[in-house]
């Protein structure tokens, strides 16, 4: 396929009569095309497609159809079929009435392009771009960000099923690369044993029925493993990506040793105690992106979405970013980097609205210095013994001279020593220690520490995250911040109109990139409903309330 970008020419005049005629009351896309123009140009695909081959669809059809697709919630074959029945269709996309449209894989190849480039965010970017040039979007105003869990396109395995599976995955492409030699070399026994689907099969309900059949699916997995490595072995089966997927399976769930006495083989599942972090560990073989994590006494097995959007008054609430990463991922680890992207494409915002996830005394300072971008939000709370009983003295209790490197407590006592140091993580902080003739006697001890020997010992951070956090902290208490905050509020509802209504709770695909250009596409979806609203004056939902509720006396 090679790609000759053209104008792009003006909606037949036919498609234009019919249309209106059929809608006389509007519709969404019409609006949009009349509104918005065309979005997207055959300009902005044109390097992921070679210079000479047979020519290509326009790819801002295909980029336009896309967003459609998941705007309505179709599959490929029912999105080729709306752009052959559809009028309002036809009209946006600028084709005869007689147009017949196109096969249903152009869209799947369309994809494969966008992410073999790494272009998927232009299906959100150029978007963007036409609401920045309408005013509908600006730079340096309030957004508010927040991540919701999505669920992975496979079937939740327990540790048997998920070894059984990761070895007749790859056998069965074994089968298809080097079919041949692998009917050579493989026991008779595996074909009822790995012929079909573990699921399918009855696994032993007794413990140590269970312990064997683990140790003879992990020896058959070492076996497998050990003829790929042998001479005789087709060169590049090693490098196949589900033969790698079982060897890092194997790695994690087994542990095989040599017996001094007969010289074979021992092989043992490792017991859950002596698993890895989960943020290692493939839950899946069909999906090995896709990871494990419990959060808020919700548990899941996939990715995270992270939804960044505007929420200035005077414009629409739009989605100015999406981050996708592996469930593993925390949303602090998340910030910087979703800051840094809103700052590429020319969109950071002055505020940003987040929960305490989001925050720590580093991303204070560092959204400050690096983007000019203030970071609103709750931070985490100290949960030290002194925070949790009445009259003790907390950290906030104490009053610190940088200048003297000195910290005063309650009782008007000065630290004696003032050290910095690193710790485990590799985070500098100042160890500020009070003298024992000082800690001892003192009437207020049982309120300050509980080291029956030692004196009160102050864990600070640098001078800079300090006062951040202190004055992060103060902000969110004033009745002014607590306003301010109560904006971030609405990218809940805008998570939860994409679980309902975009299905952003369940991926499509299986992979992180191809689950982030889902997500961009619903991003740009959600967008086009919000920004045809706003042109048509409509008012934003209030949140429901209920009949009862309805009747409380003001």
């Amino acid at each position: 396929m090679s790609l000759k970008p053209s104008a792009i020419p003006a909606v037949p005049a036919m498609t234009v009569q019919v249309a209106h005629a059929a809608f006389p009351k509007g519709n969404p896309y019409l609006t949009m095309r009349d509104e918005l123009g065309v979005i997207f140009d055959d300009i902005d695909f044109v390097h992921l497609y070679p210079e000479v081959g047979q020519p290509s669809l326009p790819p801002w059809q295909l980029a336009l159809v896309t967003v459609l697709q998941f705007r309505e919630n179709l599959s490929d074959r029912q999105a080729a079929e709306q752009v052959r029945a559809r009028i309002d269709w036809k009209y946006l996309l600028g084709l005869e009435l007689t147009d017949a449209g196109f096969d249903f894989s152009v869209l799947s190849e369309f994809r494969s392009r966008l992410l073999a480039d790494g272009s998927e965010a232009l299906l959100l970017d150029k978007l963007l771009g036409r609401c920045r040039e309408m005013g509908l979007v600006k730079a340096r105003g309030k957004q508010r960000t927040d991540a919701t869990r999505v669920l992975a396109a496979i079937r939740l395995l327990n540790r048997l099923e998920l070894v059984g599976e990761t070895l007749r995955a790859a056998l069965n492409v074994l089968a298809t690369e080097a079919p041949v030699w692998l009917q050579s070399v493989v026991p008779r026994e595996w074909y009822p044993r790995y012929g079909r689907r573990i699921e399918d099969t009855r696994l032993p309900d007794k413990q140590s029925e269970r312990d064997a059949y683990a140790r003879m699916v992990g020896a058959d997995g070492y076996y497998l493993l050990e003829l790929l490595e042998s001479a005789d072995a087709p060169v590049g089966l090693q490098e196949l990506p589900a033969v790698q997927t079982l060897r890092v399976v194997w790695q994690r769930h087994f542990r095989r040793q040599t017996d001094d006495h007969t010289g074979l083989h021992e092989v043992q599942l490792i017991s859950k105690q002596e698993l890895p972090p989960a943020a290692e560990a493939i839950e899946s073989p069909y999906d090995t992106e896709a990871r494990f994590r419990t959060r808020d006494t919700v548990s899941w097995t996939g990715y995270m979405v992270h939804l960044s959007e505007s929420c200035d008054d005077e414009t629409p609430h739009l989605i100015t970013h999406v981050h996708t990463t592996q469930a593993t991922v925390h949303e602090a680890q998340c910030t910087h980097t979703i800051q840094a992207q809103l700052v590429a494409k020319e969109l950071p915002p002055a505020e940003q609205l987040v929960d305490a996830a989001y925050i720590d005394a580093d991303l204070l300072v560092q959204s400050q210095a690096q983007h000019h971008i203030t970071l609103v939000g709750p931070t985490r709370p100290n949960n030290t013994w002194q925070a949790k009983t009445a009259g003790a003295y907390t950290i906030n209790d104490f009053v610190v001279d940088w200048e003297k490197e000195q910290a005063r407590c309650p009782q008007d006592k000065l630290t004696a020593s003032w050290t910095e140091r690193i710790d485990h993580t590799g985070m500098p902080y100042i160890a500020a220690l009070f003298s024992d003739r000082d800690c001892h006697p003192c009437p207020a001890r049982a309120l300050c520490t509980r080291n029956a020997k030692g004196a009160r010992r102050l864990k600070l951070q640098p001078q800079a995250q300090f006062l951040a956090l202190q004055q992060a902290r103060q902000r969110h208490a004033s009745e002014e911040g607590r306003l301010l905050y109560n904006r971030r509020a609405g990218i809940e509802g805008t998570i939860s109109q994409g679980v309902r209504a975009f299905e952003l709770r369940q991926t499509r695909y299986r992979g992180l990139a191809k689950a982030h250009l889902q997500h961009i596409a619903i991003a740009a979806a959600l967008n086009l409903d919000r920004i045809v609203a706003w042109l048509e004056e409509l008012p934003r939902a209030l949140t429901r309330t209920s009949r009862f509720a309805a009747l409380q006396p003001l």
